[in-house]
């Protein structure tokens, strides 16, 4: 049991690495060809970080283990929102009116509602991919059409704060080389450890996607929201989160139903599909309303976050 603890987490530590070299290949790459940095915050920043969740979900319906996959988009989700936010918050206050990121909310409950109307039909395959890639398309558009229209920030994301356009090609190609290896072999690790966890444990492979995967795979997300807040920009962690969620709900499962049907298992529908939903729309009132997400707020959202890992662990 030991030894597989150790493999997940070593999975995990790949997974993070590789997906940070991943970004810094792809950005400093599109940035010598000459496409410019905005374009590049929107596009390969988004499909980069998202690359640990998209790699691990592949590999688990692959591997005979779709549970996990299922497990790992809401439970990141969940995550996003309780953790992610909730551990900035703790560290400083977050002031959701220096941004706008109503229009993004109201994409992530719409990509969240099709989501949940999609798992009741399930199991998911490629026709509920199809439709899912669908929405992503829809709104990806929406999100460049205003970038050369010049509605978005100026504010470039934390990804491309280290960016560097004269970056030599031999550089960006070990970048992308680390990248490109690391993950597969990083969510191998953390799928194969995982599903031998839970089968030690007697707990399915859904609840170990909800928690230990979703956890891991959400670590980037969770570190760049630490590190805003020691910074003082931890107002940026909210339109982070928002973006996340939607990639992982309408890109990531909109690409894994077609390596293989993922069920979805009547307790996941009847409880934890609620709680993305509730934890999405808990959000409200700091998007539209802008009340501020003090320390108070923080120590609630994480102690949600711990007693629905509590619950699911029982």
């Amino acid at each position: 049991m030991t030894a597989h603890i150790a493999l997940a987490v070593l999975g995990l530590v790949i997974l993070v690495l590789a997906g940070d070299a991943l970004v810094r290949g792809a950005v400093n790459l599109a940035l010598r060809l000459g496409i410019s940095a905005l374009v590049v915050s929107l596009t390969v920043v988004a499909f980069g970080t998202s690359a640990p969740e998209l790699l691990v979900s592949i590999q688990a319906v692959l591997g005979d283990a779709p549970g996990l996959a299922l497990g790992n988009v809401v439970g990141s989700n969940i995550a996003n929102v309780l953790l992610v936010l909730g551990l900035p918050a703790i560290i400083s206050c977050l002031d959701p009116s220096v941004s706008d990121t109503r229009k993004n909310y109201i994409f992530m409950l719409c990509a969240s509602l099709v989501f949940v109307v999609l798992a009741f039909l399930g199991p998911f395959v490629w026709w509920h991919g199809l439709i899912l890639l669908a929405v992503f398309a829809l709104i990806l558009g929406d999100q460049i059409r205003h970038a050369f229209a010049g509605d978005a920030p100026e504010e470039l994301p934390e990804e491309l704060e280290e960016a560097d356009p004269s970056m030599p090609y031999w550089k960006i190609g070990m970048y992308l080389g680390l990248g490109l290896i690391g993950l597969p072999l990083g969510a191998d690790l953390l799928i194969d450890s995982a599903t031998e966890i839970a089968r030690a444990f007697g707990v399915s492979e859904v609840v170990i996607g909800l928690t230990l995967v979703a956890l891991g795979t959400s670590l980037p997300e969770l570190a760049t929201s630490v590190m805003a807040a020691l910074r003082k920009h931890a107002d940026v962690a909210l339109g982070n989160v928002i973006g996340s969620n939607i990639f992982n709900l309408v890109f990531i499962f909109g690409v894994a139903p077609w390596f293989g049907a993922i069920p979805v298992d009547s307790e996941f529908l009847r409880f934890d599909l609620w709680v993305m939903l509730g934890t999405s729309l808990i959000l409200l009132p700091f998007v539209f309303f802008r009340w501020r997400m003090g320390r108070a707020v923080g120590l609630l959202f994480v102690a949600l976050y711990i007693g629905y890992v509590s619950f699911l662990l029982h």
